[in-house]
């Protein structure tokens, strides 16, 4: 992709938009790609355009799949109906836009926000397109930035460089302890 210049930036773009808007591959993986192949600067845009035709594939398909049957289930569930209320206000059309921005902003923030689940809620509650797409946008920025970071100062693995070979030995100890504490702590009873 690297050497593609801006062929590759694009198909980049095109690739991690279809496969974060269908749910194919986390999208962390794609934004780390973006910085490891990319550097940081163009990584971030090149992550975050994709982050932004992702979630407009997603909420296209969820608002064609969303149906009067959907907005039915959530009036009938008081907190559901309440969260949808929050985010784009009551029937009667008194939410602002900006309101409704905000709301967006702050659910996309959070590192742990699931990406393809959150398109969907948004759509199913008929969030409109522009507060979506921009407060995705604005949201995602944060994370994303911290993620191709990352990526951009991977070393390049290409034979003389390999990450176990290039870290230092308190660093592989401290990772493989942290695995092993993660994996017992999520082992059932």
């Amino acid at each position: 992709l690297r050497d593609q210049g801006a062929t590759g930036v694009l198909w980049y773009v095109g690739a991690f938009a279809v496969l974060a808007g269908l749910a194919l591959l986390p999208t962390y993986a794609q934004a780390l790609l973006g910085g490891y192949v990319f550097g940081f600067e163009v990584g971030l845009l090149a992550a975050l355009a994709g982050f932004c035709g992702g979630s407009i594939i997603a909420y296209e398909i969820a608002r064609r799949l969303h149906t009067d049957h959907i907005t039915a289930k959530i009036d009938a569930k008081p907190r559901w109906k309440a969260v949808r209320d929050a985010l784009i206000g009551p029937p009667d059309g008194t939410r602002s836009w900006w309101r409704t921005f905000g709301m967006v902003t702050l659910i996309r923030f959070p590192p742990n926000s699931p990406f393809a689940f959150t398109n969907f809620v948004l759509a199913s509650a008929k969030v409109p397109r522009s507060a979506f797409l921009l407060g995705t946008l604005v949201g995602m920025t944060p994370r994303t930035a911290l993620v191709v970071f990352v990526g951009s100062g991977l070393p390049k693995l290409d034979g003389e460089h390999s990450l176990l070979k290039d870290a230092p030995t308190w660093a592989i100890v401290a990772a493989i302890a942290t695995s092993l504490g993660v994996a017992k702590a999520n082992m059932p009873a």
